[in-house]
């Protein structure tokens, strides 16, 4: 084994100063499960996702108090465009952050989306009214540069057999983080009503009852921001008049942690631009994208109205739950997600292939969602039950997908293009799921309005809506529409 590794790296050219090329060297060079870069994949991606959620559990309450709507029918109205707003800013930003990120790497891409969240979610929970909220969600989601990069860096940080697990750890951190900032939300938040031997009424957790989850969540980032100072960059920086063609093996056998400059190696097959194709001919992306888009309007409105519909009164055809209840409910959702994307879905996807999962998922969350009304019909110990059933096995569909489409479209582009075309994944995904809570909103709040219809009356039309949406999703994973690249 370790003469074959020693003809192998013998072939390699090495780059000075080139970090992707170090990054390279260690994945020829190490062997085992890459732990560490698993490790602060997941902490980068639960950063991006914690902020993007953990508003909804009491944002019903947060516009109550900014007393916008006219009428309690009105909130959902109102919530539906402040949830809207982070991600019409990320819309208009990600193709130019992912150009960044090809230009000048991955790594300081990351570390802006970082120090956004601590800065302006910070803001969001010391907002003292509708416009100032909005605000600074918009401008959160225009700093948001987090999921495109540290998607090309998973696919470009592990060796090819780990590829598959880096990027559904990418997608597990933000299903995961999707349920846990709201179970954040609704735990933490109006700390001095719920805890009032903890937080007096004076305090500034009393003047902002919304302030304590979002000081959590920043918090969280900024520890982030210090730990990915020792990210490593995987972007090539070299080109043909700096490499240095030797064929050291004592170099190539310097320790990691001391390695060179000089030192770093490269294949200059693997990381030359294979391709002048422009990314919007690519049809293997394009279509996963739009796939993956669709997907992301029904998921993210699916989120906005769960929320809405749980806390909503009973009257109108929802639970009734406190924030307190709803984070039970997310939390647990989100622990097993968490349990089947870690030990379930590798073995899932190498047997059946990602376009497969999509398919089965989409097709078994359409039966699931037309039981949502029939569970407000239940109270005590079988609507916990049915719900926290239901819920678990809704974002765990949910989360398949995703990943399923996430790991379709890298493998869709080599890595001179992969930034831009996460970029414009981004970009894309931000406009449906801009439109998903908007949307959610305004349906939300009219499916209330028309309690006594004959047609699918009250909350049954909201999950009904959102099924069509499904349905036309699973259409769409059909040949001659998505393809997926030839290898």
């Amino acid at each position: 084994m370790e003469e074959e590794q020693r003809e192998v790296l013998l072939k390699k050219v090495y780059h000075g100063g080139c970090p992707g090329c170090r990054v390279e060297h260690l994945k020829d060079t190490q062997r085992g499960l890459p732990v560490r870069q698993l490790v602060f994949v997941w902490i980068v991606v639960l950063c991006n996702a914690l902020p993007i959620s953990s508003l909804f559990p009491y944002l019903y309450f947060m516009l109550r108090d900014f007393n916008i709507a006219k009428t309690e029918k009105d909130i959902g109205y109102y919530a539906g465009f402040a949830g809207a707003s982070y991600f019409f800013g990320r819309a208009l930003t990600s193709v130019f952050w992912g150009v960044v990120a090809d230009r000048y790497g991955r790594k300081p891409v990351i570390l802006v989306g970082t120090v956004s969240v601590v800065i302006f979610n910070t803001i969001f929970g010391l907002s003292l009214n509708y416009w100032m909220a909005i605000s600074s969600r918009f401008l959160l989601g225009s700093l948001s540069t987090l999921l495109g990069p540290i998607m090309a860096y998973a696919t470009e940080i592990f060796r090819e057999e780990y590829q598959a697990l880096g990027l559904s750890t990418v997608n597990t951190a933000w299903g995961v983080g999707l349920i846990i900032g709201p179970a954040l939300g609704g735990f933490l938040a109006q700390p001095a009503e719920k805890y009032p031997n903890i937080f007096s009424k004076e305090s500034i957790f009393g003047r902002f009852p919304y302030f304590l989850p979002c000081l959590c969540i920043s918090v969280y980032a900024f520890g982030i921001t210090i730990a990915c100072c020792w990210l490593q960059e995987t972007l090539h920086t070299h080109n043909e008049n700096d490499k240095l063609r030797e064929n050291s093996y004592d170099a190539l056998e310097a320790p990691c942690c001391g390695f060179n400059a000089e030192e770093t190696v490269n294949e200059i097959e693997a990381n030359k631009p294979t391709s002048k194709e422009s990314l919007i001919k690519n049809w293997p992306l394009i279509s996963s994208i739009i796939v993956y888009c669709v997907f992301s309007l029904h998921d993210m409105a699916y989120t906005e109205i769960f929320s809405l519909w749980a806390v909503s009164p009973r009257r109108y055809g929802g639970l009734s739950y406190s924030t307190d209840d709803v984070g039970v409910v997310l939390a647990i959702s989100g622990f097993g997600v968490l349990v089947f994307q870690l030990s379930l879905y590798p073995c899932v996807e190498k047997f059946l292939g990602p376009i497969i999962i999509c398919r089965i998922a989409g097709v078994l969350s359409i039966p699931l969602l037309a039981i949502y009304p029939l569970v407000a019909m239940l109270s005590g110990f079988s609507l916990s039950l049915a719900l926290n059933c239901a819920s678990v096995i809704k974002n765990v569909l949910s989360v398949s997908i995703a990943t399923g489409l996430i790991i379709l479209q890298n493998r869709s582009v080599e890595q001179h293009q992969r930034g831009a075309a996460n970029g414009i994944t981004m970009t894309a995904m931000s406009l449906f799921k801009a439109a998903g809570p908007a949307g959610g909103g305004v349906i939300f709040s009219w499916a209330q309005r028309r309690q006594g219809a004959a047609f699918f009356p009250g909350d049954q039309m909201i999950f009904f809506i959102l099924n069509v949406v499904e349905a036309i999703a699973v259409l769409m994973t059909f040949k001659p529409f998505l393809v997926r690249r030839s290898q």
